[in-house]
């Protein structure tokens, strides 16, 4: 079992930026591949990035490349999402997820807002 609480949303302008960060529970965190999704009013919940358990690999959506990197601390038991060069189109919850390399994300934290102006 592994808790997931997301932090460092907030109201930006476009063009700037923000991190987001997602502490997670428990000494296994080393054992799960971490990732971000986020969900805009009225659309289904989108990948936005993946790491691997040791932060060797990472992987984007096409719509982000580029822009956003996600990275971690095991140490900290911490993920985070740098968002740059951020879009009206980036404003959505963003979620942080766990997986133990089952093929699914079974566990999410409640989301934290980012919402980008024009």
């Amino acid at each position: 079992q592994v808790q997931l609480i997301e932090s460092g949303g907030g109201l930006v302008q476009a063009g700037g930026s923000l991190r987001l960060s997602c502490a997670a529970s428990g000494r296994t965190f080393n054992s799960y591949r971490m990732g971000w999704f986020r969900q805009a009013p009225g659309k289904e919940r989108e990948f936005v990035a993946a790491i691997s358990w040791s932060g060797a690999n990472t992987v984007y959506a096409d719509s982000v490349k580029g822009r956003f990197t996600i990275s971690r601390d095991n140490a900290k038991n911490t993920v985070y999402l740098q968002m740059n060069s951020l879009k009206p189109e980036d404003t959505a919850v963003y979620y942080c997820a766990a997986d133990r390399y089952t093929g699914s994300w079974s566990y999410w934290g409640q989301g934290t807002q980012v919402t980008v102006s024009s």
